[in-house]
């Protein structure tokens, strides 16, 4: 992936397994640096990330064995923005309906993975996001893998997006999840979205910095 360039906001890409090549394409195409995320020292400067879909369990588990997820964990309690797709939206959320896996918690959701169904019952289809469908270019193209829904959230958290009455797409201030693979249909908001929030919070670094030298 490319370094970073001036006014474009470094945005990393949780890359150990899944569609990442492919969120660091759309990145690029909505402004952003995109950065490989492997280790914790690859959070260093970043405005935000992405967690991308793959197999939930295997990425919390290597993130955990890495340190990568307490790394990660801190940077969300500091307000690093960040995008959830999939398996990205389990590992974001606060809890799971069955079994036990490393998680971030960094957003108040419970999450019944497989909800949908395994891999041969996949599917797409045209999903009213709000936020996104109504600002003028109509519905997004949600494409469903082993997908998750929203089996419950907190008072913070804003839903969305419905599929079958069940949650698959939320916000929580500036984290944003989605049960669906935007990444994969060349659906483009959702990144714009992260890219909005990285560059405000670089702008809001930037005057922080300037205060400081000034008082100095």
């Amino acid at each position: 992936m490319v370094g970073a360039t001036l006014g474009r906001p470094r945005i990393g890409v949780l890359s150990i397994q899944g569609a990442f090549a492919e969120h660091a394409r759309v990145l690029e195409r909505v402004g952003a640096d995109p950065v490989d995320v492997r280790a914790p020292s690859d959070l260093d400067g970043l405005d935000a990330i992405v967690l991308p879909g793959g197999e939930s369990t295997t990425l919390g588990l290597v993130a955990e064995e890495s340190g990568l997820l307490d790394a990660l964990r801190a940077r969300l309690a500091d307000g690093l923005p960040a995008l959830g797709t999939c398996a990205g939206m389990i590992v974001l959320a606060r809890g799971v309906t069955e079994g036990a896996q490393p998680l971030l918690g960094g957003m108040d959701i419970v999450v019944r993975r497989n909800a949908f169904g395994r891999q041969a019952r996949s599917f797409e289809t045209l999903l009213d996001v709000s936020g996104v469908s109504d600002a003028g270019e109509g519905p997004v193209d949600a494409v469903f893998i082993r997908a998750p829904w929203i089996e419950e959230w907190g008072p913070g958290v804003e839903i969305l997006a419905e599929h079958a009455g069940h949650g698959v797409a939320a916000r929580q201030g500036d984290l944003l999840v989605t049960a669906f693979h935007p990444e994969l249909s060349g659906e483009h908001r959702f990144h714009e979205w992260l890219v909005a929030r990285a560059r405000s919070r670089r702008e809001r670094g930037d005057e922080r910095r300037e205060r400081h030298v000034g008082a100095q």
